[in-house]
């Protein structure tokens, strides 16, 4: 080495901060929560599980700007003569189709407080979208690994 040359080193190695392992372990969390949803979502979304009447009660509504939403509570009583379920709500009514003082058929698939239409539902799409945005957010915050032994830019 001559003088006044730099010294020569290694090429620093990545690895991941502590800010990169909390956000992958809020990412498994993430993911986790929408699994455990997937069968239930698969199960509304084909309007598969205990099929039964339901009674409107009542319709609670919150306005925001530009957008009403309502939840559609009454009581449920499935078709094959289990005990009444009271205070559930018949998922995707609003205030023109919630049933109050009216029954309409409903699909139970095993969630504590919520029946649906035999129409099934597109809450599947968000339960794909929570999985999706955990899996995204743990890839980014797993990049300095799998980029170990890559020269750091």
């Amino acid at each position: 080495m001559r003088a006044g040359d730099a010294p020569v080193t290694a090429p620093a190695r990545r690895r991941g901060s502590a800010f990169s392992v909390v956000l992958l372990l809020i990412a498994a969390l993430v993911v986790y929560a929408g699994a455990s949803n997937v069968d239930r979502s698969l199960r509304a979304a084909r309007a598969e599980g205990a099929p039964g009447v339901f009674s409107g009660s009542h319709v609670e509504c919150v306005q925001h700007p530009g957008h009403e939403s309502c939840t559609c509570y009454g009581s449920y009583v499935p078709d094959s003569g289990g005990p009444e379920r009271a205070d559930v709500y018949l998922y995707g009514r609003d205030r023109e189709t919630c049933p109050v003082d009216a029954s309409t058929a409903a699909i139970d698939v095993g969630a504590d407080h919520r029946v649906y239409g035999p129409e099934g539902s597109n809450e599947w799409i968000m339960t794909a979208g929570v999985i999706a945005a955990g899996l995204a957010m743990g890839g980014w915050a797993a990049r300095p690994w799998w980029k170990r032994g890559a020269p750091a830019r």
